[in-house]
């Protein structure tokens, strides 16, 4: 793991949302084990063969996670936002997801890659 993801997720000022951030990156490696890792557009980005798998964002009251390469993935109506090729789950504090479910949506969209 790369130590600026590790110091830019102990910076998130809000608990909730670096509990939820380290929950989200544990999950991206265990789905992408040799993910590579880099704070890029001052996020942590994830990678699996130089290409971009998946990035955490924070904003004032949510934690986006968005999953790249999702436009061949089954994914339930409303859940997600964005275009065919990126999808982007938003949470608030509260919400709860299915870890499992997004290891396996995560596996999959990178499974090309």
């Amino acid at each position: 793991m790369n130590q600026e993801v590790t110091d830019f997720i102990e910076a998130i000022k809000e608990p909730w949302q670096k509990e939820l951030s380290t929950h989200l990156r544990e999950l991206v490696h265990k789905a992408i084990p040799d993910a590579h890792e880099r704070v890029q557009y001052k996020k942590p980005h994830f990678l699996k063969n130089g290409k971009y798998a998946a990035v955490i964002s924070t904003s004032k009251d949510a934690v986006s996670f968005t999953i790249f390469h999702t436009a061949e993935l089954e994914l339930p109506e409303g859940m997600f936002d964005g275009p065919p090729e990126r999808k982007t789950l938003k949470l608030r504090k509260g919400d709860t997801f299915d870890s499992g479910q997004l290891v396996s949506w995560i596996s999959q969209a990178s499974g090309s890659l």
